[in-house]
């Protein structure tokens, strides 16, 4: 016996006719009668007095209705509950990201989750990624937006979108036209993180399969703003993507080559850790993550992105 049975069961005693409960479920009447027939074989009673006008419940049928009753509403119950707790969100609710994406999406995302969940206490954060992985690592971050290691490792992740590299001067650079091939990059004095960081190591990885050497000026482990501000005062160049520097280029503070032969692209995700159970209603705030981010493309607010379908 399972709720399915009971549930066929309490219909039939409803409508007082095996006729009239199959016209309900949408079933034929001789599958509601063979399953009633096997019910009470299993239980060993006759739940109902059959005639020419249709079935009453005998003693032992009355007896089952009240815990047919009783598990329909403890089931009822328990999808209004799961419905409720799912749309109230968590609790708390940490998402982190790196300066640019930050930059970019914590805004429109802020509005989007305090409107589809206002009870939930959103925590925004923004750092470099080796930090971020270590906090998503320890549980205190739920989500992070992150662009995709060159070695993702034991992370899980939903590829958002793809965001194009560019290498990004001093508004005075003498280098000619708007493109420059990945390969020239080992003329260029570069402002870069140290190894362990994702433009670094993306850099690193192009000079081994593109046969140049990375020519570092500086390293830098600070956010992407005092990175530009060393490329401004023409400490060195670095490549960042088109969304960091929209306002300088715009601005005529500093100029963009789009990076060629191949161009180069960067991938922006949603990531978690496999080593964690994944908490209640995240799916959906990742849904959320992923429409901001759809709009914010179309839009044309998040410069050289295109989104990659899940």
């Amino acid at each position: 016996m399972n709720s399915d049975d009971l549930a066929l069961f309490a219909q039939v005693a409803k409508n007082g006719s095996i006729s009239r409960a199959a016209m309900e479920l949408g079933a034929d009447q001789s599958t509601v009668s063979r399953r009633v027939g096997l019910l009470e074989a299993e239980l060993g009673v006759r739940l109902f007095h059959r005639s020419g006008r249709g079935v009453t419940l005998t003693a032992r049928g009355q007896q089952l209705l009240g815990y047919a009753t009783t598990l329909n509403e403890t089931l009822a119950e328990a999808e209004r509950a799961m419905r409720d707790s799912a749309e109230q969100g968590p609790a708390k609710l940490c998402i982190a990201a790196q300066p640019t994406i930050a930059r970019i999406l914590f805004g429109s995302l802020g509005h989007a989750l305090k409107a589809r969940y206002p009870l939930t206490q959103v925590h925004f954060v923004e750092g470099l990624a080796a930090d971020i992985l270590n906090r998503l690592s320890d549980g205190a971050v739920d989500i992070a937006i992150l662009y995709l290691p060159e070695h993702p490792g034991a992370l899980q992740f939903d590829p958002l979108l793809s965001e194009g590299v560019q290498l990004i001067t001093p508004a005075n650079y003498p280098l000619k036209g708007d493109t420059i091939s990945v390969r020239d990059l080992g003329d260029i004095p570069l402002i870069l993180p140290s190894t362990h960081h994702g433009l670094r190591m993306m850099v690193e990885s192009l000079a081994n399969r593109y046969g140049f050497s990375a020519n570092i000026a500086l390293e830098c482990d600070g956010s992407i703003s005092i990175t530009k501000r060393l490329v401004l005062e023409n400490c060195g160049c670095t490549v960042l993507p088109e969304a960091a520097v929209v306002e300088e280029v715009k601005a005529g503070r500093l100029k963009s080559y789009r990076l060629e032969d191949p161009e180069i692209h960067r991938t922006v995700a949603i990531v978690w850790p496999k080593n964690r159970v994944t908490a209640d209603g995240l799916w959906a705030v990742t849904q959320i993550i992923r429409q901001r981010a759809a709009d914010m493309v179309e839009q044309g607010a998040w410069p050289g992105a295109t989104l990659i379908n899940p």
